[in-house]
């Protein structure tokens, strides 16, 4: 008993980057010599379920508790939040268009098979689809993971509790949250072997050269989705902070993109964003919103994955695209990636209605959604990690804004230690 006690101690004690690191090792050592081992899959699909299963939960209860205390208020720095999500993903649409135009891309298309999920082939639809999921049965939005439904609800009743209800159950909506908080604190613990699992099922069932035929694409959009977390996250941060932004980027890629990498999933990965922002001190009332509301409207990996296939399908086909209609296509994907869904492949459902602003048939546009679903365990683990990175990297930067205007000190990690 004593010596499970110690492992259980030495395994808690363990940076949890080092834990998944391991994790990864031994992932992609089981899946090159035993790659039947099937079970060993199951431990990542245990571990993404039981995130997907707990965040809806955890919305609902964080935002409830959260505006039924009434300790703050969602005041400029919330408004500030939605401002850079809105911004940097405008941002990102342009950015892969710029890609587009210097490095075009074509697809071979023909044999891939199309995806059979429909997708939404107007922007009418796709606000639409928004505004109905808003007004959604608030139990339905649970199970279903409809974080937007969620939000509006949560916040509804926390508002009239707030002015209705009693003490104690006030105290008890802040025990319930602390509680669930509690059992999220578990699992993300259990990370390392839900990850192993993860990538075993990865390197087993696709190999290391599946990309092969779709090498520059790849490059492309990874190109892209490093240009936006290197150079243009820490150009805003830096701009808002007026302070080296990299400590703040460098932690929000460790202690979120990575987790995020591997769930391929914003929704799955709130309770790890939950958790990092309570780590760099910021104010619950208001990151319990934000970061939920940024995993449905914060998409900046989703606006370029858009962008960049759809103009691949243009170059295809032989249709050209001048500056103005590039400008319009990044307005839509903008719009768009807000309506993607905050699960593996969600932004891909999308192509089809930007590929509609070039009169591409819907045949040929299924099939470059074909296309991303095949490169999807690189492309969509790296559009997550982003998505989800900059959730916690934008709440902070409105969070440490709002200290600056107070004379309040930032921390003391992205405060240049003087000599």
């Amino acid at each position: 008993m004593n010596i499970l006690k110690k492992i259980g101690n030495a395994y808690t004690n363990t940076s949890l980057i080092l834990r998944i690191f391991i994790g990864i090792v031994i992932g992609v050592i089981l899946a090159l010599t035993v790659p039947k081992a099937a079970f060993v899959g199951t431990l990542g699909e245990l571990f993404v379920g039981a995130l997907k299963s707990i965040a809806p939960v955890l919305v609902a209860v964080l935002v409830a508790s959260a505006l039924c205390q009434g300790t703050s208020k969602l005041d400029k720095r919330f408004g500030t939040v939605i401002f850079l999500y809105v911004l940097s993903t405008f941002i990102a649409a342009l950015i892969a268009v710029s890609a587009s135009y210097i490095f075009p891309v074509t697809l071979k298309l023909g044999n891939v098979e199309a995806a059979t999920d429909s997708a939404p082939m107007k922007i009418g639809t796709v606000i639409s689809n928004l505004l109905m999921n808003v007004i959604t049965n608030p139990i339905d939005a649970v199970s279903n993971a409809n974080y937007i439904g969620i939000l509006f609800w949560a916040a509804l009743l926390g508002i009239a509790l707030k002015k209705f209800a009693k003490d104690t159950t006030k105290a008890f909506l802040a025990d319930l949250s602390d509680g669930v908080s509690q059992i999220v604190r578990w699992i993300i613990n259990l990370a390392p072997f839900g990850i192993m699992g993860l990538v075993f099922t990865t390197v087993s069932t696709s190999g290391m050269g599946v990309f092969k035929d779709y090498g520059k694409l790849l490059a492309v959009l990874v190109g892209c989705m490093f240009f936006m977390v290197l150079i243009v996250d820490p150009i805003i941060i830096g701009i808002k902070l007026r302070c080296n932004p990299f400590p703040l980027v460098f932690k929000c890629i460790k202690e979120s993109g990575v987790t995020a990498f591997f769930t391929r999933s914003s929704a799955a990965n709130i309770p790890v964003n939950m958790a990092l922002c309570e780590k760099l001190g910021l104010d619950k009332d208001v990151y319990s919103v934000s970061i939920p509301l940024g995993a449905t409207i914060n998409m900046d990996g989703a606006a370029i994955t858009i962008t960049l296939m759809t103009l691949a399908a243009a170059n295809t086909l032989g249709k050209s695209v001048d500056i103005p209609t590039a400008l319009l296509l990044s307005l839509l994907a903008t719009v768009a990636a807000c309506g993607a869904s905050g699960v593996a492949g969600g932004s891909l459902l999308l192509i089809p209605m930007a590929c509609s602003l070039f009169g591409i048939p819907n045949d040929i546009a299924m099939q470059v959604v074909g296309v991303g679903f095949i490169i999807g365990v690189i492309q969509d683990s790296l559009e997550t990690a982003l998505n989800s990175a900059s959730d916690v990297m934008y709440s902070a930067t409105a969070e440490y804004s709002q200290w600056k205007k107070e004379g309040r000190p930032l921390p003391e990690f992205l405060v240049k230690k003087k000599k």
